[in-house]
């Protein structure tokens, strides 16, 4: 049996009386069209949502990594975290709007290895990132660096990471259901 903690908090609404809170999601609805189901529940506390758009919207914007690779650090993050909810979030936005290869996207939701060889390194800096804490060693880093990539994207892996330890977990806290738009991409860890 699952025991893991629910915080049993409501999504919160732009309706709420929350002056605050109703500022982040108004915000958020213009950012992205509407207010997934994990922004809802992360309103409750209208400075972690705001945290964690601000984050989000710096590493899409100022991110050297292109929008599949980027999108692919967020899916890594996701998938070892075990957030069901962003790990069909992103699996969804990678093949809809980032164009990440799909074999790629599978590879990563099955802990498979990716075919193509660059995106295979940037995956798993980005898993012995999450896995060791932020202290790969130096031969890791050296891998990663020598399969193309910079010194300058580990700090932008680091940003990544910031942002989805907020929403990964806040969605295992809030047991955050998926937006029907990413039902499509639902996942969950193997047993």
């Amino acid at each position: 049996m699952n025991d893991t903690a629910n915080l049993s908090l409501p999504r919160v609404t732009e309706d709420t009386p929350d002056a605050r809170a109703r500022e982040v999601l108004e915000a958020a609805r213009a950012a992205t069209g509407g207010i997934p189901n994990m922004y809802a529940g992360m309103a409750n506390l209208p400075a972690l949502l705001d945290t964690y758009l601000h984050g989000y919207q710096l590493f899409r914007k100022e991110s050297t990594l292109t929008p599949a690779e980027q999108e692919l650090v967020l899916l890594v993050i996701s998938r070892a975290n075990e957030c069901t909810y962003c790990v069909a979030a992103h699996s969804w936005i990678a093949d809809k709007v980032s164009k990440t290869p799909h074999q790629a996207i599978q590879a990563v939701r099955d802990d498979e290895e990716i075919e193509d060889p660059k995106l295979q390194a940037l995956a798993e800096f980005t898993r012995t990132m999450v896995v060791s804490r932020g202290n790969p060693t130096q031969a890791e880093l050296r891998a990663f660096v020598s399969a193309g990539y910079t010194t300058k994207n580990v700090l932008e892996i680091i940003l990544a990471l910031g942002v989805k330890t907020i929403s990964n977990y806040s969605n295992h806290l809030l047991h955050t259901e998926v937006d029907a738009k990413f039902e499509s991409a639902a996942w969950a860890p193997k047993a």
